[in-house]
């Protein structure tokens, strides 16, 4: 769960970033225009993201 947590963390500084300045971290890194990895980066977020959701659904039930 702590990649997920990391990846879900880097989604959301980037998207911070996106919007306050317009600045697409994983765009500027990866390379522009949807490169192959930045679509593996954003993948990896979203499914991390997927995670989270299922992670704080089973908490959420155990309290």
């Amino acid at each position: 769960m702590f990649i997920a947590r990391l990846l879900v963390v880097i989604g959301a500084l980037n998207w911070g970033l996106i919007g306050l300045f317009g600045f697409d971290l994983v765009a500027f890194l990866f390379g522009g225009q949807m490169s192959l990895i930045s679509r593996i980066v954003y993948t990896l977020v979203g499914i991390a993201g997927v995670a989270m959701i299922a992670d704080f659904a089973t908490t959420r039930q155990r309290t």
